[in-house]
């Protein structure tokens, strides 16, 4: 057995080896006279015991127990503390520093002495246990479990006490809200474990981009965020935060296959975009969704103003909520006419905020809000049935409509939902419509990210009857192998393109382009008919069917049925 003795009376040291000198346990003995010698001797020999005396010059025994007990293994030595004083408070006192035992110089025996180590070493043993325990605890508490960062409870906790004590020295602090991009799509191809894999190594390669002192935290699926600590100006987080940039630009390799996956950074920094940890955190989120709404993979700094467009947001989601929860949303019903004889074969079902809503909002401000935050699922649903409803209805009591199709809009979210082929399928069955009736319309956004899934539902839906309708084909986006590589019927000719007096290159591209189509065998759709001429030229090059203001405006179901 190993013993360190620290007492800076010989005497004493001398009583205490005696003490041992009849016992087993008195093998191998190490005598220093001070804190400072005995620490020393800790850095590079383990001791079993340690018999520390608790009055010295300089510093005392306690304050040694004090530094061994502050260490990550409780400095991994049993302390016996030895002394002159007979005070049951001092003996009290040590324990509670972390001696395991407490021994009175003046009874000093070799019995009470090995009766104390022995007891020392089994109490050490279990405190080391609940250390180890509480440790592993505290872990689980603080630390993410897949990349062992800081989790959102323990970086919340971080941020406060970052903040408090830079109020004190003055010091700027940024904070960078990160978000990978297009990780769900990684998720979907690969499976959650290699998304997994990759959240590991994208975090290796931003811990190389970071200090050693900056707090790097995993908030939660693809969340990010880093604290940045003692910012003398703004160009040093524009350093950090284009390094990460690059770093994570660069492909990762997941089941031998390179994978590139961008990230959006929104910053903020304290105390001039907020002096609140929870203040701070929102504006760097509000940031990093601004960097994502101007095209991803970029670094965004909070801005007064956004503050005031993401309240208008968070406004309106709410309100989307409100309107789904309490049914007041309305759909309004556009004709589509067969323009070589003028008769309605169809319409489509067009969403509009409740009339009677202290705000109004047009569907291209609260649409890409509801594909945003997901509510577009719930949306799209009730928009389906209720289409789908009416459609039943109108077939059902007019004897002009038995034929009559409705087209409905389809958002690339809902594609990717996996419940939705199953559901549109189901709602068919449920009004006993054929699928066939029902048109769903997809702009060429759809095609932009995950492409296999979007395509295996719009193959599914197809497969089940439905038709598939490509909207504001030549809007801008237009390529000639989605119409080649997706199961599309119909194709929407967008009103951007219609022909007037004063534009003669606008008629011939609106020509070419239904020559094209109609070589390939699609049905043809003319979006956007406002003028005589414009009708006239679609009669002329036979398109088969159109909808626009000068045929029949959006009009509620009880205008649409007097139509009818």
């Amino acid at each position: 057995m190993k013993i360190l003795i620290v007492d800076d009376d010989l005497v004493d040291r001398k009583i205490i080896i005696n003490a041992l000198g009849g016992t087993k346990e008195a093998r191998d003995i190490t005598q220093t006279s001070s804190v400072k010698e005995g620490l020393a001797q800790l850095e590079h020999t383990h001791f079993d015991i340690i018999l520390l005396d608790y009055k010295m010059p300089k510093a005392d025994g306690i304050e040694m127990l004090y530094e061994l007990r502050a260490r990550n293994d409780l400095g991994n030595t049993a302390v016996v503390m030895v002394s002159a004083s007979e005070e049951t408070e001092l003996a009290l006192a040590c324990i509670e520093a972390g001696a395991q035992d407490f021994i009175v110089k003046g009874e000093i025996s070799q019995g009470k002495l090995q009766k104390a180590m022995v007891h020392a070493q089994k109490r050490f043993e279990i405190e080391q246990k609940m250390h180890q325990s509480y440790i592993a605890v505290k872990q689980m508490a603080e630390r993410d479990p897949l990349t062992g960062l800081s989790n959102r409870y323990h970086f919340e906790e971080t941020l406060k006490v970052m903040i408090a004590n830079n109020k004190r020295t003055k010091h700027s602090i940024a904070l960078l809200a990160l978000d990978l991009d297009n990780f769900k799509y990684v998720n979907d191809t690969f499976g959650h474990d290699a998304g997994d894999t990759l959240l590991v190594m994208m975090v290796g390669r931003i811990n190389g981009c970071l200090r050693q002192n900056e707090g790097f935290a995993r908030l939660g699926g693809d969340e990010f965020a880093i604290i940045l600590g003692g910012i003398a100006q703004i160009n040093d987080v524009s350093v950090i935060a284009d390094r990460i940039l690059e770093t994570v630009a660069e492909p990762f390799v997941l089941d031998d296959k390179e994978v590139y996956c961008g990230m959006s950074i929104g910053v903020a920094i304290f105390p001039a975009d907020a002096t609140k940890a929870e203040d701070l955190v929102k504006s760097a989120d509000i940031a990093m969704y601004r960097a994502k709404q101007s095209g991803k993979n970029r670094v965004c700094y909070y801005e007064s103003q956004f503050q005031a467009e993401f309240n208008h947001r968070y406004a309106i989601q709410t309100d989307i909520h409100e309107c789904l929860k309490n049914e007041r949303f309305t759909l309004h019903y556009q004709p589509i006419f067969e323009l070589n004889s003028s008769n309605i074969v169809g319409f489509e079902a067009l969403i509009r905020w409740p009339s009677d809503a202290s705000k109004h909002y047009t569907p291209d401000k609260f649409i890409p809000i509801a594909e945003d935050t997901r509510q577009i699922i719930e949306l799209g649903r009730w928009v389906f049935e209720q289409a789908v409803a009416q459609l039943k209805q109108w077939r059902s009591n007019s004897t002009i409509a038995t034929n009559l199709s409705m087209s409905i809009n389809v958002s690339p979210v809902q594609l990717r939902d996996e419940e939705f082929v199953s559901l549109a399928q189901q709602i068919v069955n449920d009004y006993g419509l054929p699928a066939s009736s029902i048109t769903l319309e997809i702009t060429e956004t759809a095609f932009f990210e995950d492409q296999s899934k979007i395509q295996q539902s719009l193959t599914d839906l197809s497969t089940l009857g439905f038709k598939i309708a490509l909207d504001d084909f030549g809007m801008g986006y237009s390529s000639i192998s989605h119409l080649m590589n997706y199961p599309i019927d119909i194709v929407k000719i967008d009103k951007s393109l219609q022909a007037n007096q004063s534009n003669k290159s606008k008629a011939e591209m609106f020509e070419a382009l239904v020559l094209m189509l109609s070589k390939l065998s699609f049905e043809i759709v003319a979006e956007g008919v406002e003028q005589n001429e414009q009708l006239s030229l679609c009669q002329k090059l036979e398109v088969q069917k159109g909808q626009g203001y000068l045929l029949g405006r959006p009009m509620p179901k009880t205008d649409a049925g007097k139509l009818l």
